[in-house]
């Protein structure tokens, strides 16, 4: 890849965030390609990328070349997968009989490794991220939360193996192309992704369900953010039993707060009008990875050998049948113990308090 020439990449997946990347990738000098199928594929032929930011609400739209397939031949420098992580999967296949494509990135949620991506595409051609950025649709627009060029979107992203090498650099210096985002290489890229994971699958998610897939209603459902705060935990304990640290580093305050602290850290989070962005528009539109990566965390928890009971009371809550909690009930008693510790905590989340909502999209 020549890095003072614009990149071809082809976004393989056209829904909110690769519409995002294809689009402010395009505005950033690459030849960019962005496969869809079905009703997408019109909307985008038709409209073009059309991008509404949910804070400033302003509204570009950006035409990019559409396609409909990868052919073994087709020729990329980079090709972006941008989709739901059973989807991903699906897809194997025809990313493996490419072989003109040296560089593969798949920024998805991932609980289970990088594994399966490995054996389907070779180590070198591999490599591992998160988009830093969420977003939903309606209609052929766009919603987007993300970043700007003063404050860019962080884009996490590194080697399956953990080494930071001249394929990394390159493929980084193609994201910051983009503006708005910024690459952030990463040594313990499958560890992070192993933590996103736990914050929110087999945890806030089911809490979520609980309380009708309302962030406003949890946050003022004790119960709900108690049964949440507990089962992060649980999930963070599961991953430092298998040798994998908290990261980012800050998380490990989500270990040893006090429960009352950080309940009520997590109200205040959950009252966020940007929750519904970063959470419960994806919670609505994507079940089905929801329970993709719940069972992927199931398989984590099976390892460990570590007692989640928390974990296991909400599990069923991803089915069919949810138990609703009442709005507002408060009828789990707080764990105390630790206030001291707390006070010193309590002025780096005053401090921090935008961090979280920021891992949480990214």
């Amino acid at each position: 890849m020549d890095k003072e020439a614009g990149a071809r990449i082809l976004v393989y997946g056209a829904g909110p965030l690769g519409s995002l990347f294809a689009a402010l990738l395009e505005q950033g000098g690459n030849d960019v390609s962005i496969l869809a199928r079905g009703q997408r594929l019109a909307q985008l032929r038709e409209h073009g990328i059309v991008l509404e930011n949910v804070v400033t609400k302003e509204r570009t739209t950006t035409q990019v070349r559409v396609v409909d397939g990868l052919a073994p031949n087709d020729a990329y420098d980079l090709v972006l997968v941008v989709m739901r992580k059973n989807h991903a999967l699906q897809i194997l296949p025809v990313l493996a009989a490419n072989k003109k494509t040296p560089n593969v990135a798949f920024l998805m949620n991932n609980a289970a490794g990088p594994g399966e991506l490995v054996d389907a595409l070779g180590q070198d051609r591999v490599l591992i991220g998160f988009p830093g950025s969420a977003g939903y649709r309606e209609g052929h627009v766009v919603h987007v939360l993300t970043g700007s060029e003063e404050d860019p979107a962080s884009v996490q992203l590194g080697e399956v193996d953990g080494q930071v090498t001249e394929r990394t650099r390159q493929v980084a210096h193609i994201i910051d192309s983009a503006p708005g985002l910024k690459a952030e290489i990463r040594t313990d890229m499958d560890a992070w992704l192993k933590y996103h994971v736990a914050l929110l699958f087999p945890s806030l998610a089911p809490a979520m369900r609980m309380c009708g897939i309302d962030n406003y209603r949890l946050a003022r459902t004790r119960d709900g953010i108690v049964l949440a705060t507990r089962a992060i935990r649980e999930g963070f304990a599961v991953l430092k039993s298998l040798g994998l640290q908290a990261t980012p580093s800050w998380l490990r305050l989500l270990q040893w707060l006090p429960e009352p602290v950080l309940v009520a850290y997590m109200r205040k989070l959950l009252s966020n009008e940007l929750m519904e962005t970063a959470m419960v528009k994806h919670a609505e539109a994507a079940h089905d990875e929801v329970l993709h990566l719940a069972n992927e965390f199931e398989q984590l928890i099976a390892a460990s050998g570590v007692p989640t009971p928390t974990i296991d009371q909400l599990r069923p809550q991803l089915g069919d049948r949810v138990e609703m909690l009442p709005d507002g009930s408060r009828q789990i008693p707080l764990r105390w113990g630790g206030l001291v510790a707390a006070l010193a905590a309590v002025a780096v989340l005053l401090l921090g308090g935008v961090l979280l909502v920021a891992w949480l999209v990214g």
